[in-house]
């Protein structure tokens, strides 16, 4: 009797290992099924992924868009940017379409790419440096302008009128709008009502490139705004240890833009009206006078040097309310570094050579010898 007991029991178990394996090929084929599956949906995921990233962003899409490859960018740097910008769907996929085709050597440069460009010619296009279109216009704004003369240039070569420029850069609610766009740049001294116009001097000279057939005043006033931003963002940190505002520095930069066109006597004439701001003396530039009238001349005289205007720095102590003009980079620069000296006067002869005192009585010395 114990002998079959034993007999049912081994062939119990024996059932049940059975079962119990049965249940774990089940469960194995399940799991290596389930793996598979995943596997083949992953890789076709992936697969379709990559070649969607490989493909133009918008195959029917002929919009310009203008991308700025910086000197000494990474190809990495490049595949962010061309993805910041819409030219590309992802970086990641442009730099192993980089690797794997073993490009390099991309050109720094403006160019303008469009969304249905394939990879390829974006990346022929960055080896050869060519833009893939020509810009429709190309305006040159020359250093020292006013903002009306701006208006002028402008309303020379683009399809808007004088009018139109001036009554839009002067609209306090697009003003505020672009105060919001450039915080760095565009602050609060600009709403100053003594202030001609809030843009005067903010917009920099340089040559402008228009890719539309109809560009508005706010495209052309934005390409200007970006490049004053470009150039003040490396002046920041100095302009706030020289404890001006941004205003007073372009402000300042204005006045020696328009007080001599010679670049290599800017930090010298900086210095003079340093010495003058520190000691309390006005700063008595013809240029203030001749904005302060709204008119150029090309003399000053005696009466002009009375005009109540807040521009007027024989009437004002300091700087000017506000810029008097645009303003380059050189200026800038002798605004912020100015030349250390004791000289407190200086004035042109008609042939432009300039002459420096550090006393009254050596300055109408010169005015004697070199101007009467």
């Amino acid at each position: 009797m114990s002998k079959q007991i034993k007999t049912s029991k081994f062939k119990d178990n024996l059932k049940a290992r059975s079962e119990e394996a049965k249940t774990v090929r089940k469960i194995v084929t399940i799991i290596i099924m389930t793996l598979l599956i995943i596997l083949v949906i992953g890789g076709a995921s992936g697969y379709l992924y990559v070649k969607s990233a490989l493909e133009p962003v918008h195959p029917d899409s002929k919009e310009e868009i203008k991308v700025t490859i910086p000197i000494g960018s990474s190809s990495s740097n490049i595949a962010n940017i061309l993805e910041d910008n819409g030219v590309i769907k992802n970086a990641l996929i442009f730099r192993f379409y980089l690797k794997f085709n073993n490009e390099s050597s991309f050109q720094a440069g403006d160019y303008v790419f469009t969304p249905d460009m394939e990879l390829s010619e974006i990346v022929d296009s960055l080896k050869s440096g060519k833009l893939l279109a020509e810009p429709v216009y190309t305006v040159t704004i020359p250093e020292g302008k006013t903002i009306e003369e701006l208006a002028e240039i402008y309303a020379e070569q683009l399809p808007f009128s004088k009018k139109e420029f001036l009554e839009k850069v002067n609209d306090p609610d697009y003003i505020q709008t672009l105060m919001e766009r450039y915080p760095s740049v565009l602050l609060e001294d600009i709403l100053n009502p003594e202030i001609r116009s809030p843009l005067e001097g903010y917009l920099f000279a340089a040559t402008y490139e228009f890719f539309e057939e109809e560009p508005s005043v706010e495209a052309v006033v934005d390409e200007m705004l970006k490049k004053t931003e470009s150039v003040l963002s490396d002046y920041l940190d100095v302009i706030n240890e020289q404890n001006y505002t941004v205003h007073e520095a372009i402000t300042f930069a204005s006045v020696i833009e328009k007080e001599t066109g010679a670049k290599d006597q800017r930090k010298k004439i900086a210095g003079v009206f340093a010495n003058r701001l520190e000691k309390g003396m006005k700063l008595q530039t013809d240029p203030t006078v001749l904005y302060a009238q709204g008119e150029h001349k090309d003399r000053v005289l005696y009466e002009d040097l009375e005009i109540e205007s807040p521009y007027n720095t024989y009437y004002i102590e300091g700087l000017p309310v506000g810029p008097i003009g645009n303003f380059s980079e050189t200026a800038l620069e002798a605004a912020l570094h100015p030349e250390k000296s004791k000289n407190l006067y200086f004035l042109h002869d008609k042939d432009g050579n300039i002459y420096y005192a550090e006393t009254l009585e050596q300055h109408n010395k010169n005015k004697q010898k070199h101007i009467n």
